[in-house]
């Protein structure tokens, strides 16, 4: 696309990066999940093994030996731990969706950072990002963005002193 300025045309340099693929991609996002499965792995167990705890119920239920008593106590003990289950899946949910949010907003400006450096090295006019109905594969600079992003996360692993 070309731009007539006065008696001079220019030609206008457009790029276009695919922030999925930079979110998906991207080390710092790779890091941040790992720390998040970190961070969330012990009450996901837990859950686990608790609904674990259920299904070994609900079998010995299914057995039919046990007196109407108890049978009674355990279906109500069953119901209350699946209800507590389900309540406590929920809260991990959120709270792990709250998180991720999170840790994409924190990046976001290392990510337009990156960007910025990219266009004003190859000498970019206008990037755009996604969602666009349509970029030509050759104005793509995802690549160009992702690679930034990994030099920038080794020299902060460098700084912090770990790897």
């Amino acid at each position: 696309m070309a731009l007539a300025s006065g008696a001079h045309a220019q030609q206008l340099r457009i790029g276009y990066v695919d922030m999925k693929e930079v979110l998906d991609n991207a080390p710092q996002v790779v890091a941040g999940r790992i720390k998040l499965d970190q961070e969330f792995r012990s009450r996901n167990d837990a859950i686990e093994l608790d609904e674990m705890q259920a299904d070994s119920l609900e079998q010995r239920l299914g057995q039919g030996d046990v007196n109407a008593d108890d049978r009674i106590r355990l279906e109500r003990d069953l119901r209350e731990m699946r209800r507590n289950i389900n309540r406590r899946k929920e809260d991990l949910r959120d709270e792990l969706s709250f998180r991720r949010t999170e840790e994409v907003q924190q990046l976001e400006s290392q990510i337009n950072v990156a960007v910025q450096e990219i266009a004003r090295r190859n000498g970019y006019d206008l990037i755009l990002s996604s969602p666009v109905v349509y970029a030509s594969p050759a104005l793509d600079i995802t690549d160009l963005i992702l690679e930034q992003l990994e030099v920038e996360y080794a020299a902060d692993q460098l700084e912090l002193g770990t790897d």
